[in-house]
């Protein structure tokens, strides 16, 4: 298994996975399948500050993880919110763990302190993928999506990195 950045050309298999999920899946809140446009925006939006991964097996994407913005205000700045999605069939192959600890060194470089990851429930695999990662239970929010006809939780998982020094970075 190699991982790498996700490139332009990796989109068309991502897109597969995260459409599944939306069409057919709880895990993704989207009702709407993504587009290859809305998928180049995204890469383009997160791969520089964040990380957008790839995990290829035998040529093929199986999976994918990217960071991205908590939230927009910039006290947050040094938070991310995280994701990782697996290829249908890849699941329980380490896939996930790689794609994540890649990703978390490259934020943990970054100076990045907090990540968040949210997961509908339940959820037992990603769950204890999660918490194998070192993050812990934060929140729940119940019944906050409404998907495929029943309303869904969320839970919310952290992990800080020690110290309480400010990062040095463009704002404070």
């Amino acid at each position: 298994m190699d991982i790498r950045p996700t490139v332009d050309g990796d989109l068309e298999a991502i897109l597969a996975i995260i459409n599944r999920e939306i069409m057919e899946g709880v895990a993704h809140f989207g009702v709407e399948p993504y587009t290859l446009d809305e998928a180049r925006s995204d890469l383009v939006a997160v791969r520089e500050r964040y990380g957008f991964l790839s995990a290829i097996i035998d040529g093929q994407v199986a999976g994918y993880a990217k960071g991205g913005p908590w939230k927009t205000r910039t006290s947050y700045q040094w938070s991310s919110e995280v994701s990782v999605y697996v290829k249908q069939g890849m699941q329980g192959r380490g896939v996930g763990r790689k794609l994540y600890e890649s990703l978390f060194a490259g934020l943990k470089k970054r100076g990045f302190r907090t990540l968040i990851a949210g997961i509908t429930l339940p959820n037992d695999p990603s769950v204890r993928l999660h918490e194998s990662m070192g993050m812990t239970h934060a929140a729940t929010f119940h019944k906050i999506g409404f998907k495929h006809g029943a309303w869904r939780d969320t839970g919310y998982w952290e992990l800080h990195w020690d110290g309480d020094e400010p990062p040095s970075g463009p704002t404070q």
